[in-house]
């Protein structure tokens, strides 16, 4: 008589064990992460995935990630803010400037000549998101923004020293700003996503790209140029956002944990992993006996002052766009980054 208690006892608390070990896994949220660059590079191997790691960790693996980079079904770069406004993915890494024209407030950090110093402009965009560019994220949760470093001409044939070697030349472009430098400069812009500038180069459908350093390792770029002008006339911004109903659908828990490991922490982090990424591949370009042209003091302003009509005209029609105060963002990233520049001082 005193088995059969036993019995019915075990068995309650196998089935209240069946049952919160099913509330366990049903209380286990998967998120969808989508890049649109190559899993080799630092975007995925020093930020994403441990980014991931750590929410994971915080959230005591109530919280895992499935990541999306270039190659795979969602790792289009000019579907990263559709596929995350649409819930399609939970997260996604994206550059502004494509599709052209969704963030023209944000994508003023692309102006020529504003900074070519990657924490600089991640500071300024953190800086500046809250008053003057929220309203390009609306239901989104802005996790980071940041840009690179600043940006150099590669070309494969022909090397470029001055403003006239630039004529008629085609040269992929990454976002309107650029764009707009490139044609005022004689050159013929082209808008390719970067997996497309290698066979693109290699066929002659264009001379050359503006990159930073780290794309063109990470595509495999020297193979297919020669010369290098080290113009650093430019920076091109990218988020990294979550769809704001995946995020309020998380657990207070979780949400805490997002935002530990996001916001002004991890954008300030964005200046040392570009040092960091864009240092092999100028190496390889050395080791493969490429040239890299370097502008004197008095070229570079040369450049500079050959662009600011152009940099007039196009806050201006940035403005006639629908973006009022373009000039007003613009003179605040300009302050930030000096403010930048004042504090890193050595």
């Amino acid at each position: 008589m005193t088995r059969k208690p036993n019995l019915l006892a075990s068995a309650a608390l196998s089935a209240i064990m069946a049952l919160t070990g099913t509330v366990a896994a049903e209380a286990k949220t998967k998120l969808k992460v989508s890049h649109y660059l190559p899993a080799v590079h630092g975007i995925h191997t020093d930020f994403i995935v441990p980014w991931t790691e750590q929410i994971t960790a915080c959230t005591g693996g109530e919280v895992e990630f499935e990541i999306f980079p270039a190659g795979s079904q969602l790792g289009n770069v000019a579907r990263q803010q559709e596929q995350v406004m649409a819930g399609v993915v939970d997260i996604a890494h994206g550059l502004h400037g494509i599709p052209r024209g969704r963030f023209p407030r944000t994508s003023l950090i692309d102006m020529p000549f504003l900074t070519d110093d990657a924490g600089a402009a991640s500071y300024a965009l953190w800086s500046l998101y809250p008053e003057y560019l929220s309203e390009e994220y609306r239901g989104l949760k802005v996790l980071a923004l940041h840009a690179h470093n600043g940006g150099l001409l590669h070309t494969g044939k022909k090397k470029v020293e001055t403003i006239e070697d630039m004529d008629g030349l085609r040269i992929r472009t990454p976002s309107p700003a650029v764009s707009e430098m490139l044609s005022f400069l004689g050159a013929d812009p082209q808008g390719l996503p970067p997996g497309e500038v290698y066979e693109s180069l290699q066929r002659g459908v264009i001379d050359g790209t503006v990159f930073p350093w780290d794309p063109v390792k990470s595509f495999g770029l020297n193979e297919v140029l020669n010369y290098h002008l080290d113009l650093g006339a430019y920076t091109v911004s990218f988020f990294y956002v979550m769809n704001q109903r995946s995020y309020d659908r998380l657990s207070d828990t979780a949400q805490a944990c997002i935002d530990k490991y996001s916001g002004a922490d991890l954008v300030a982090k964005f200046g040392d992993w570009w040092d960091q990424w864009d240092a092999p591949a100028r190496q390889e370009a050395i080791d493969a006996g490429h040239e890299i042209i370097t502008l004197s003091d008095e070229q570079r302003t040369r450049w500079e002052e050959t662009l600011q009509p152009m940099m007039a005209a196009y806050l201006q029609s940035v403005e006639d766009a629908g973006v009022d105060n373009a000039e007003d963002i613009y003179k605040a990233m300009q302050d930030k980054i000096r403010e930048y520049e004042a504090a890193h001082q050595e």
